[in-house]
């Protein structure tokens, strides 16, 4: 054990329940089965650490200490509780008998939130239930910020994810990585989620920060374990795309903590080797023939990496990208981006019609992402009103606070032009 001051401790224990609490979670359920119990026990240990580590000092392997004493908490309450329901005594026996012969730190690729993830996208649920699922009980993401994610309220999200338990429970849904037949029909929903995880990383919905690496690492790491799990093409192409967007993280913010977008980003700061190996990925993903949106958007990714400047982009090749994705999976956000591709390969104007004809349907209006893309438009085309109006409404829509602040900084640029 390390022995620290208890400040210093107590910060650790923050930082270690940042960055493992979800691990230890995940494990806690594969041994105790139950969700409700897991969060519990989950509580527990870390009010555990908050009162022993100080004195004690703080574990060698922290995480597996957290597990083991998360689950004789959980033991224990167990035992307590048997005193006025007799049929928890059982359970209390069974979990002991369990736990001694499993490794709450097993390292394996039946990862314990590989498992998780299958069971919080179990086809019994719905495809709502399981993405919130996945994303409050694998990410620990609130409430709130997954009804900001998906534009609806906290008491919804909310909802869904106790319905989404009590069937898990009702069910008697296994705890368990599917067999490889039962695989593919399970791997579309699973390669949402933790696409979802990744964006939520890379560009936070809310909050102080504008990205989140803890999360985008994870998602990096549950892309890895499904890459060896199953081989498809579009597990490849996921794994691709989020490392060549990951790629662009140390050229991404300023040194005030701004956002630089993607073309006034400086590319010799890109990492390389992530560079390297999302290509590779794509390039076998597209090889294969049985691609998909995933492996496109990969593709896409991979040609803004190979350029040196935006200028010398090849924008006609991005386009024709765009198109392929839009026939895979068109949505008003695939037809945002090839707006603004379109834009960088025949001019703002061109770019400009197309956004706002986008903006006339009901879809983008309230996504700050659409208004702030019209407002550079207009602010190239020297249409200066009609350019802060857009920034304004793109303010207005954002939750972000770092993002905030770069969308009033074009403003005063703007005004200051």
């Amino acid at each position: 054990m390390s022995n620290k001051n208890g400040l210093s401790v107590h910060h650790e224990v923050e930082t270690i329940y940042r960055l493992e609490s979800r691990r230890v979670f995940a494990t806690l359920i594969r041994l105790l089965g139950d969700f409700e119990l897991a969060e519990e026990a989950l509580q527990d240990a870390f009010i555990a650490a908050v009162e022993k580590w100080p004195q004690a000092g703080i574990p060698e392997r922290p995480r597996a200490w957290l597990i083991s004493v998360g689950r004789f908490k959980a033991i224990d309450s167990l035992r307590r509780r048997a005193r006025f329901n007799a049929s928890l005594t059982e359970l209390a026996i069974l979990l002991e008998d369990r736990m001694q012969n499993d490794l709450a730190d097993q390292e394996s690729i039946s990862d314990d939130r590989l498992r998780l993830i299958f069971i919080c996208c179990h086809p019994a649920l719905t495809a709502d239930a399981q993405v919130a699922l996945t994303l409050r009980e694998v990410c620990g993401l609130s409430t709130e910020d997954i009804a900001r994610a998906f534009l609806i309220t906290p008491s919804t999200v909310a909802q869904r994810i106790v319905r989404a338990k009590g069937k898990i429970r009702d069910a008697h849904i296994p705890y368990e990585v599917p067999s490889l037949a039962q695989l593919p029909e399970r791997l579309d929903t699973v390669l949402r989620v933790v696409y979802l995880v990744f964006n939520e990383g890379y560009f936070a919905t809310s909050g102080e920060a504008l990205t989140r690496s803890d999360l985008s690492s994870e998602a990096l790491r549950l892309g890895r374990l499904l890459a060896d799990l199953l081989p498809e093409a579009e597990v490849e192409g996921l794994l691709a795309l989020m490392l060549l967007i990951e790629s662009r993280r140390p050229a991404r913010l300023s040194s005030s903590g701004e956002p630089v977008l993607l073309d006034q980003q400086d590319r010799s700061l890109w990492d390389r080797q992530m560079i390297s190996e999302g290509e590779a990925l794509v390039e076998h993903a597209l090889r294969s023939g049985r691609f998909g949106a995933y492996s496109v958007q990969a593709a896409i990714a991979a040609v803004h990496a190979q350029a040196v400047s935006a200028a010398e982009t090849d924008w006609l090749q991005i386009v024709g990208l765009y198109d392929v994705l839009a026939r895979l999976a068109g949505s008003p956000v695939v037809a945002l981006n090839r707006a603004v591709a379109m834009a960088m390969l025949h001019g703002p104007g061109v770019g400009l019609k197309l956004v706002e004809e986008l903006l006339g349907a009901a879809d983008l209006q309230n996504y700050p992402l659409a208004w702030s893309a019209k407002a550079d438009l207009c602010r190239r085309l020297g249409r200066v009103q009609e350019a802060r109006a857009a920034y304004l409404k793109a303010l207005e829509l954002s939750q972000q606070r770092v993002d905030r602040q770069f969308l009033e900084r074009c403003l005063r640029e703007l005004d200051a032009e």
